[in-house]
């Protein structure tokens, strides 16, 4: 695995927690939904109740899968500074820490550290040359 393969774990695992948070959010409000049609029912919901217990058995064990994720991240994120803060030159750790671990874009990182976005490529390629990639 290269340094960029490895630094770029914590983002794409960030990304799929989120997806997954939207996708509770989504049975949620099919909750409210399957509750307002029960209401109106005048008597024989019965199919609903277990529509409404499927779905809540669903956001249940995402939201056990959102934790685990979270879990994972946050171990990712602890070795990954531990990665950053090897590599000796502190522009490098700046750079590596704003991109991977707050996942700033380019443009933002150039703005914060006060380098033009094409000295940051520069500086990014010099600061994935000094990652040791743990085994």
């Amino acid at each position: 695995m290269t340094a960029k393969e490895y630094l770029g774990q914590a983002y794409r695992l960030d990304q799929r927690i989120n997806s997954k948070l939207e996708q509770v959010m989504s049975l949620r409000d099919l909750t409210t939904k399957a509750t307002a049609t029960m209401s109106d029912m005048p008597g024989g919901g019965s199919h609903n109740v277990f529509k409404m217990q499927d779905i809540i058995g669903k956001i249940v064990d995402l939201e056990n899968e959102i934790n685990a994720d979270i879990d994972r991240l946050v171990d990712l994120k602890r070795d990954m500074v531990a990665v950053i803060k090897a590599v000796v030159d502190p522009e490098c750790q700046t750079l590596l820490e704003l991109r991977y671990l707050c996942f700033k874009t380019w443009e933002q990182i150039a703005v914060d550290m006060q380098y033009s976005t094409r000295n940051i490529y520069k500086l990014h390629d010099c600061a994935l040359a000094k990652v040791k990639v743990p085994v």
